[in-house]
Formats: C-alpha cells, structure tokens, sequence
C-alpha cells in the first residue's frame, strides 16, 4: 500500500512553492501591481509638490504649477518626480491684455502716463500664452534662480533662487517612501490569503 500522507505533503509544498513564487517580482502580475502601487505614491507626492509650487508663486493666473511630472520605471521598481521640461508647447491661451495702472490720466495725443510704453515683443506674447505645463521653465527659474537678466532696454535685474522643490520633493518622497511600504505589506497579506 502506498503512502498517502506524503503524497499529501509533497502537493502542499508544491502549492506553497508556487504561491511563494507569485509573490516574487518576477512573477509578471507582481511586477505590475507594485508598479501601479508607485504610481499611486507618486502621484500623490506630485500633487503635494505642486501645491508647494503654487504657494511659492504668489501670482500665478496660468497656473505654472501644473509643471510637475512623475515617472514609473519599467525595467526597475521605482519612480521619480521632477519638473516638466517640454520641447514643445501645447494648447495656446489667450494673450492677457496690457493693463496700465494710470489709465485714467491720457493726455491729448490719446497717450497715458507711466507704465510699460515698449511694445510686448512677438517672443513675450507667444510666452504670455504659455498655460499650465507649458511654463515649466517657470518653475525652473524660481527653484534654481537666474543670473543678471540683461534686454535691449537695459537691466532686468536677476531672480534669486528659492529652492522650494528639493524640500518639497524631499518630504513628499519620504511620505510616498513609507506609504509604499505600507502598501506592499498590504499586498503581500492581500495574496497570502
């Protein structure tokens, strides 16, 4: 008579075996299920960094901090989160008016006083239709700051650097880092039982 008992033991090890290999990260559905789990993180870190953004730009009518992107790897497991550096632009606004402070105060050529009298150059209005992901060199500009601006006109002075995005990016990564943890455990628990 053959012995059942292991012929019992010998299949639970096997299903073990085989649900253990599901749970690796060379097990295809694994991979893709952390790789949605990062992307969930990463996501709400970009969400995070873009509201920083937008409280270190006091005004920001073509909301500059959409610039913000996040990446998931494909080959590795992992992500980043970085500002948006498009080559091209998307979908144009409208160009903003030119707003004078003393408007009410022309003299009789129909001319006001003070306030801008350059013409905008065809550059600056094709930047002042730049909306939301388009003006990720704005973020550049106020997170890295510029040297001594010089135009035909004269001196346009420099912006200084205000380095929002490493600390930001910094606490936002964290948080997604121990999110993700807890995440993972709950997936692994979730496909053990």
């Amino acid at each position: 008579m053959a012995d059942i008992s292991g012929a019992f033991e010998v299949d639970g090890i096997v299903r073990q075996k085989q649900e253990l290999e599901s749970l690796l990260m060379s097990n295809p559905q694994m991979e893709k299920k952390v790789q949605a789990l990062i992307r969930k993180v990463l996501l709400a870190a970009r969400k995070e960094i873009s509201t920083a953004a937008s409280g270190k730009i006091k005004n920001d009518p073509r909301q500059a901090y959409k610039a913000v992107k996040t990446a998931v790897y494909r080959r590795i497991l992992g992500g980043n989160v970085s500002i948006l550096n498009k080559r091209k632009a998307g979908k144009r606004g409208p160009v903003p008016p030119i707003v004078h402070k003393l408007e009410t105060q022309v003299n009789s050529k129909g001319n006001h006083r003070g306030g801008n009298r350059m013409p905008r150059s065809r550059r600056t209005e094709d930047l002042l239709t730049y909306q939301g992901a388009d003006r990720g060199f704005i973020l550049r500009f106020l997170n890295a700051g510029t040297s001594d601006r010089e135009s035909r006109v004269g001196n346009r002075g420099s912006i200084s650097a205000r380095s929002f995005f490493a600390t930001s990016s910094q606490r936002a990564m964290e948080q997604a880092a121990s999110q993700l943890e807890t995440l993972i455990e709950e997936l692994i628990k979730k496909e053990i039982s």
